[in-house]
């Protein structure tokens, strides 16, 4: 069932009754759900239901989509739409009041009343000035569209977070464009931020540093790197103020140059009411001045509140007048807010509403402040979170959501008893959602998971997502397996004195109670015996790695656990170098018939490799030059063409099938992603469309059709072999499969459950996704329906390639590491770890038969490596000199009969 849609306001203007006619229109198409419309017409469900909602005019090409989906005649639309924007030219103007979000520095135009606070901020002669206030004075704002509005020079602006060094990485990144991860590691020295900025550093929120971080390094850490910047501002919530007091140079810094943010003076307070909307031409009557002026002087924390009522009222105007009729409909002051969030919970199913509750919960701590949350900790149905961010309730950016302001835990009544009700269990959630984290950043430890009180005190009836119910499920699993253990211990102890007693009236009993009970302790002996060998053989790899195999292998002969089997893995792969380039290589692809590889480089560079003359010295050529860096490389299906991207969009087609590169053709295109179908080449550009050439061989390559998907900008694709089926990365890592098998007739299948960078095909049903730490494996028998076969994590790099072929996949990472697995019908196997390049691994391939292994590195190298298939036991013993002693067995393997793993 669709959920019940807001009532429309009263009223006839030309907007109300076109939304009207919207719903109307939607009823006579059968009342589809928005998210049907959203298939239907390709924009997002909340635009949709935007368009419908009343508030303003949507776009002309919202409009147009909306009818499309329900089968009328977009133009009659169109010509409707024009009446209206003719008839109510400010309808679809932005309100200019933010309600209840800060003000953002693009805000400085409509921003009024602390122009004196404003000017004392940009006349400070102070190096460190911490702003203080109570939560909705507006600090936020003044910092934005005050301070960072009229500074000229370039101003670094972030908020703590729960991870300060991550939170000014980004920022820094946004500011120059640098990468954030280089940036990240660079600023593990505190001193490293003044080096690359040089000018005004501001943070806002800072509390965050006492309420979302826990870490204490990293605390210290922004404490000390802001103390060296030469001008540094921070905006801290004045409950706060005594955290600060804790860091003795924090107080010092702080001595004498303190900003404290009160309620506006009375004629500020008239400044922020009439001139936002006398800049759009708009007035404010009497009687609301005055009824706003004696419901908000002398009030520390009303801005949010009275911002959303002046939004709301203007939604309510007559004309381009603020009236106090309109401002008494949206419930005034006190009521606005909680009207407005009411009524969107109201429009809810029950489900829905219940989900609703779940999220916001979840944006607050226990000390009723907001906190920023992954969309994927929230697992949120779209439609929820669209109706919660349409009506700027929570705000949506990047992967992070979080409240709008404060103001809408004290200002909705609903929400407070909510707040006070789970006081308890927001605690501990969010204790559970810290532990779940860093679980699964050690790559799932078993010694991060929770034993004895601290799992015995999480509460009952939290809401779990999938993480936190995985961290607990593992966590009472470890906790049952050691509880077990005691149980067993006390049971033998009780079978051993029974044994006892009755040893004298029954012998034979006892004798057969006495050897199972040793075989057992045999068996327990020998697991922590295998387990001890399997970490000591980790250790001894790096001074001794014969005599380390030897001993994992003799601790997986003895005792096949799943940790023996893993650390048989081949960690000696020999390598060779077939190139050294003169800039690092950013894209590489392996014939997928003809032993030759092709790699692409930071300078435009595109080298092709002939792998099938060893061992003489490899022959290489150049293809083809860009004028700027590579992007993306891919041969067709005969391995005769190779096509290349770069970042300033140009399409090279290279003719490689004689060996020697002759270049065919430059495309007539700018493409941010290329791809294969059969011997057709794909492009796609700025506005997501697919274009197919071919003829490439020929003088002028054809364009034979184009496809809309619809989806936006991509950043990535790849055809399933027979061409019917894509899989479209957007620049939102959003991997979306689509059925081309009719150009006219576009079908959206599925959409991945998890974000990814990258997309690969394989086989008839195979497809690969790759994103952040880890590579996950998709069965796409049925492309409507993918399903997860598994996911390798790589330990801790982040994945900069991946590549799916012949039973294996190899995977490279910006730690500078290349880990080779097997795949068969169980878990995937790790069979070699791949060390060598110096620098992050950026680039990686196999060839046709999965036999060798071809990577690419920031090193400029370009490597060859040839991971032996053979069963670990037959390699290791082959390289297993000199054998293990008996007093080497001794060491590892005391008390077990010695049976060395490897014989002469």
């Amino acid at each position: 069932m669709p959920r019940r849609e807001r009532p429309l306001d009263e009223g006839e203007s030309g907007l109300l009754r076109f939304a009207a006619d919207l719903r109307r229109l939607r009823e006579r198409a059968g009342s589809p759900t928005y998210r049907e419309l959203s298939r239907r017409a390709h924009y997002s469900a909340a635009a949709l239901s935007e368009a419908a909602g009343g508030r303003k005019l949507p776009s002309l090409a919202v409009t147009k989509a909306y009818a499309k989906a329900c089968d009328a005649d977009p133009e009659e639309w169109a010509r409707r739409w024009r009446a209206v924007a003719e008839s109510e030219p400010h309808a679809a103007n932005d309100s200019p009041y933010v309600g209840l979000a800060m003000f953002q520095p693009g805000d400085a135009p409509r921003f009024f009343g602390r122009e004196r606070l404003t000017a004392e901020l940009l006349g400070t002669k102070n190096r460190f000035t911490g702003v203080f206030g109570p939560s909705g004075v507006g600090k936020s704002s003044l910092l934005r569209a005050g301070l960072i509005a009229r500074t000229r020079e370039p101003v670094l602006l972030f908020t703590p977070g729960a991870n300060p060094v991550e939170e000014c990485a980004l920022a820094l990144a946004r500011l120059t464009g640098g990468e954030a991860v280089a940036l990240a590691d660079a600023l593990a020295d505190p001193g490293e931020l003044v080096r690359t900025h040089r000018h005004l550093v501001v943070v806002d929120q800072f509390e965050e540093l006492f309420t979302l971080c826990r870490n204490e390094e990293l605390r210290q850490w922004l404490i000390t790197a802001l103390l060296g910047c030469p001008k540094v501002v921070i905006g801290v919530r004045a409950d706060y103020y005594g955290h600060c007091a804790r860091y003795p140079e924090l107080v010092e810094a702080l001595e004498g140059s303190q900003l404290l943010v009160g309620p506006m003076t009375p004629d500020e307070l008239r400044l922020a009411i009439t001139e936002p909307a006398a800049v759009v031409g708009a007035k404010v009557e009497t009687a609301l001045l005055a009824r706003l002026m004696a419901d908000a002087v002398g009030q520390a924390a009303v801005l949010p509140l009275l911002s959303h009522a002046l939004a709301q009222t203007w939604q309510h105007r007559r004309g381009m007048t603020l009236t106090l009729s309109g401002y008494e409909e949206v419930g005034g002051l006190d009521h606005a807010v909680a009207r407005t969030a009411q009524d969107v919970l109201d429009g809810l199913s029950p489900a829905g509403r219940e989900q609703a509750r779940r999220i916001l919960l979840r944006l607050v701590t226990a000390d009723d402040t907001k906190r920023r949350a992954h969309q994927s900790e929230l697992e949120a149905d779209d439609e929820v979170l669209f109706a919660l961010a349409a009506a700027r309730l929570v705000v949506i950016d990047r992967d992070g959501v979080e409240l709008a302001h404060e103001a809408l835990i004290r200002g909705w009544p609903t929400f407070q008893r909510w707040v006070e009700e789970d006081r308890a269990n927001i605690k501990a959630q969010r204790e559970l959602t810290h532990a779940t984290q860093t679980w699964e950043s050690l790559d799932r430890d078993a010694g991060a998971l929770w034993r004895g009180r601290r799992l015995a005190n999480v509460p009952a009836g939290l809401s779990l997502n999938a993480a936190e119910r995985a961290f607990l499920a593992a966590s009472l699993a470890a906790e049952e397996e050691v509880s077990a253990s005691a149980r067993r211990r006390t049971r033998r102890q009780r079978q051993l004195l029974a044994a006892l007693v009755a040893l004298v009236v029954v012998a034979v009993s006892s004798t057969v109670f006495a050897l199972r009970a040793s075989i057992a302790a045999d068996e327990q002996r020998a697991n922590a015996a295998v387990l001890r060998a399997v970490g000591e053989a980790a250790a001894l790899r790096s001074t001794n790695p014969a005599l380390a195999q030897q001993v994992a292998l003799a601790a997986y002969q003895l005792v096949p656990l799943p940790q023996a089997r893993n650390s048989l893995r081949q960690e000696d792969v020999p390598s060779q170098v077939l190139r050294e380039a003169q800039t690092e290589v950013t894209a590489l692809v392996v014939g997928p018939t003809q032993q030759q590889v092709a790699a692409g480089h930071r300078d435009g560079t595109v080298v092709l490799t002939a792998l099938d003359d060893l061992p003489s010295p490899r022959t290489s050529h150049e293809a083809t030059r860009h004028a700027s860096a590579v992007t993306a490389l891919a041969m067709d299906s005969t391995g005769g063409l190779i096509a290349s991207a770069a970042e300033d969009g140009t399409v090279h087609v290279v003719d490689v099938s004689l060996g020697r590169p002759r270049e065919l053709s430059v495309l007539p295109v700018r493409a941010s992603a290329i791809a294969w179908q059969g011997n057709t080449l794909v492009t796609t550009d700025g506005d997501g469309a697919l274009s197919f050439w071919t003829d490439l061989r020929d003088e002028r390559p054809r364009l034979f059709s184009t496809i809309q998907l619809g989806l936006g900008p991509l950043a990535g694709m790849s055809f399933r072999p027979d061409g019917h089926v894509v899989a479209a990365v957007t620049t939102g890592h959003a991997v979306h499969l689509a059925d081309v098998t009719d150009p006219r007739d576009v079908k959206l299948l599925s959409l991945t459950r998890q974000f990814a960078r990258s997309a690969q095909f394989a086989g008839a049903d195979g497809l690969m996704t790759a994103a952040g730490t880890a590579v996950h494996l998709w069965d796409t028998t049925d492309p409507r329906a993918p399903v997860l076969r598994a996911e390798i994590r790589t330990g801790g790099g982040e994945v900069t390639s991946a590549w799916l072929g012949a039973g294996r996949v190899a995977i490279a990472t910006d730690d500078g590491l290349v880990r080779l697995w097997r795949l068969g019908d169980g878990e995937p196997v790790e069979q070699a770890l791949l060390r060598g390049h110096t620098g992050p691994a950026t680039a990686v391939g196999l060839t046709p038969r999965g036999d060798d292994v071809v990577t690419g590195g920031a090193d400029r190298a370009v490597r060859l490596w040839n991971a032996d298939p053979r069963d670990p036991a037959v390699r290791i013993c082959e390289q297993a000199f000199p054998r293990m002693s008996r007093e080497e067995w001794e060491q590892y393997f005391a008390g077990v009969e010695f049976t060395p793993p490897c014989r002469d």
